[in-house]
Order: C-alpha cells, then sequence, then structure tokens
C-alpha cells in the first residue's frame, strides 16, 4: 500500500537532483574548505557556490548569509546574539503568542538573564495586530521577533507592515522574522521587508537535515554564535557540513526556479482538501487564516474527538499527518498556538494539520478524505466527548460563530 505524505511542514523528503549533488561532495570532495590546497579550494568553491543560490532564493547577497546547523539554531542565535550585544542599550524584546519554540524557549531563556520579554496576543486567526506592536515599542525595547507564517496553522503575517512600524519608532531596534515555514513556499525577499535578520532551514524545502541559515542585513550588532575559527566570516566556527550546504544550495535553487508552479499546485491541493473536510466532516473547522495561509497548509479542528486518535487512525490508513497538541494524555497541554488563537483547551485537542507537498495528487487527497471521514465517524462513536456532555458546554455556541468559514 502507498502511503500519503502529508506532513510536509514538518519535514520533506530530499529532492533527487540535491541528492545527486550531495553524493561526490561525500566522497570525492571530501577536502576542507578552509584548506589551502586543491581538495580544500574546491570544498571551499562549492560552498560559496551554494551560498549565492541561498541567498538569491530570498534576494539577498551571498556575503549575507550565514550557514547554522538547523532553523532552531539560526532562530537561538538571533535572539541571543543579539540580546547580547544590545544589552547596554536595552532589555525589552517583543516577540508574539504563537511564535515556534525556538523562538519562544529563547526567550524565555533570556527572560531569566534579566530581559524583558512581551509577547503580543493574536486574534481567533493567529494574527498579530500592527497597533498592538505599536503600542507595545518602548525607549529600551532592541529587538522584535515576529515569525513570516505559522507553522501550525499557515497563518501569514504581515512582516513588512510590522518592520515599517519598528523603524518608524527606533532605526536601531533590531528586527528578525522566522521565515523557516515560508521559504520556498511564499516569495520572501528581504530587501523588500525591509527586516535584520531572517531564519531559514534547508529540509524544509526538499534539502537535507542538519543544516539552516540565518540572514543577517550589513550592520545588524549580533554577537558570534560559535568562537573558534575563522568559517562563515568569523562568526560561526566549526568546519562547514560541506555536503549539506551543497545539498541546501541546489534545493534553493530548484525553489526559487519553481516557486510560481510550485505555490499554485499547493495551493490547488490544499484548498480542494479544505472544501472536502469541511464539507464532508460535521463539526470540522480550518483554524488559521482563511486566506493569508501557506499555500500547503490545511489545519482543522474536530469537535468531540482528541487528535491523538486522528493520527493513529490516519496512520493506520496509510497516512501521515500531524497535531497541533502533542497530547499523548490528557495531562500534556494542547498547542500554545490554537490557544493564543483563543481556542479553549478541550477543543483544542481535536486538531490536524495536514501539510501539501511536491508530490500531493488529488487522488491523495480523496484517498485520506475517505480515511478521515470514516475514523472521524467511528472515534467519535467511541468518545465520551458528544453534543450531550460537551467538554465546555458553551464554548460549541461560541465557537460557531468564530471558527466557521
Amino acid at each position: 500500500m502507498k502511503r500519503i505524505y502529508l506532513d510536509n511542514a514538518a519535514t520533506t523528503p530530499v529532492d533527487e537532483r540535491v541528492k545527486e549533488k550531495m553524493i561526490p561532495i561525500l566522497t570525492e570532495g571530501f577536502g576542507n574548505p578552509s584548506s589551502i590546497y586543491q581538495e580544500g579550494r574546491e570544498a571551499s568553491k562549492a560552498v560559496e557556490a551554494a551560498r549565492k543560490e541561498v541567498a538569491e532564493l530570498i534576494n539577498a547577497k551571498p556575503q549575507e548569509i550565514f550557514f547554522t546547523g538547523s532553523g532552531s539554531e539560526a532562530d537561538n542565535w538571533a535572539l541571543k546574539g543579539v540580546a547580547e550585544r544590545k544589552k547596554d542599550k536595552g532589555k525589552h524584546i517583543i516577540t508574539s503568542g504563537v511564535e515556534h519554540h525556538a523562538v519562544l524557549h529563547t526567550a524565555q531563556a533570556l527572560e531569566k538573564q534579566g530581559f524583558d520579554v512581551t509577547y503580543l496576543p493574536v486574534d481567533e486567526y493567529g494574527m498579530v495586530n500592527p497597533e498592538d506592536l505599536k503600542n507595545a515599542l518602548r525607549d529600551d525595547t532592541i529587538l522584535v521577533s515576529i515569525m513570516m507564517a505559522n507553522n501550525e496553522i499557515g497563518t501569514i503575517e504581515p512582516i513588512k507592515e510590522l518592520v515599517e512600524i519598528v523603524k518608524d519608532k527606533d532605526k536601531g531596534i533590531v528586527f528578525h522574522t522566522d521565515a523557516v515555514q515560508a521559504v520556498g513556499n511564499i516569495p520572501v525577499d528581504v530587501k523588500d521587508l525591509g527586516v535584520d535578520l531572517l531564519s531559514m532551514s534547508g529540509h524544509k524545502i526538499y534539502g537535507p537535515k542538519g543544516i539552516g541559515a540565518l540572514y543577517i542585513k550589513p550592520g545588524t550588532p549580533i554577537a558570534n554564535l560559535i568562537e573558534g575559527g575563522a568559517q562563515e566570516r568569523n562568526r560561526r566556527a566549526g568546519t562547514e557540513n560541506t555536503a549539506s550546504i551543497v545539498g541546501f544550495g541546489e534545493a534553493a535553487k530548484i525553489a526559487r526556479e519553481d516557486l510560481d508552479d510550485h505555490e499554485k499546485h499547493l495551493k490547488e491541493m490544499r484548498d480542494y482538501l479544505i472544501e472536502q473536510v469541511l464539507e464532508r466532516i460535521p463539526d470540522s473547522y480550518l483554524t488559521g487564516h482563511p486566506t493569508k495561509r501557506l499555500p500547503g497548509n490545511a489545519s482543522f479542528i474536530f469537535d468531540y474527538i482528541e487528535g491523538e486518535g486522528i493520527l493513529l487512525t490516519l496512520d493506520m490508513g496509510g497516512i501521515a499527518g500531524s497535531s497541533g497538541s502533542a497530547c499523548t494524555s490528557g495531562s500534556l497541554d494542547p498547542s500554545h498556538v490554537l490557544l493564543a488563537t483563543g481556542l479553549p483547551a478541550g477543543r483544542a485537542h481535536g486538531s490536524l494539520r495536514l501539510t501539501i507537498g511536491r508530490d500531493t495528487t488529488k487522488e491523495d487527497i480523496d484517498t485520506t478524505v475517505d480515511v478521515l471521514e470514516n475514523g472521524i465517524k467511528r472515534l467519535r462513536a467511541m468518545s465520551p466527548l458528544d453534543k450531550d456532555h460537551p467538554i465546555d458546554s458553551d464554548v460549541y455556541k461560541e465557537a460557531d460563530k468564530h471558527h466557521h468559514h
């Protein structure tokens, strides 16, 4: 039985062309890019060619791209690096309540070191209100970090507008965006956005795992990530992960060349999936913004059941999806993103995220919706949470108002 993979927001399969580019580096091209002899020079050339491709994907210059071990590492570097360099100017940082944990947990770690963090609220679609950001800015604000697109519910934030608000207040405030989910799926142009720092990752764009990058606008105050050697222009020591860098470069090139078609394909499949689910499955709701969302993201709430049951049902039916709530037991917290949009915990547990990939077909979606429809019927028949004994009785009346698009 062919498995259907609908968790492309978690990771994507490595493109054949990417793999082909990586193999020679792992075998013949093993030289250390920092070495002066031929093998080293060739490796160094391969790294710089890849840097150029990654830069072009986001309209940056090659010297503004710094390779990291992951998107999470890039996020950590952005927040900790700026906090370290600007702490004498101020200790106030602004982020949102729906960020990836790589940003949220870093912000929390900085709070323990004496930084003051404001977590902006979001509306029921997961959208940050520019007015809220404006009102949160203070004289001691040094950094703002707002994601470009949400990994769970797919909402795309108004980054360009948010940057303008920050820079109007004080050009010295650094603006970082976690664009891990956005890059390669929607157009991302650092010059147009005006951001100072932007995080990205290789394995979300059909490249290898364990490689990411941080775009650093020239002149941005940021401490070095790892001391030791001259790699990454003295900012992140350690022998370069040449093969993965080359793979990331190739994936970036393909993403840039295919962007329009890729986005169009994802959007068509996503819209078809959303329409089928909402039509065929009662008490199902779309989460995230109805239109300003990632082209490949379809995220839902199904009332009266738990996300974990849905995932296991899909898995048995040959389908890989994910749940906003990592709930293996009632004690584990539901998704912080869904709670931030105002969903009560009881309902947030019934979440499902299906993310479309390059190879997803209409047949895949038909199969998925069939499995989902039957599975949810079965789960609801067994569920103690039904309309007569709802989890939060008044919640369902409210829910209809907010989450039915």
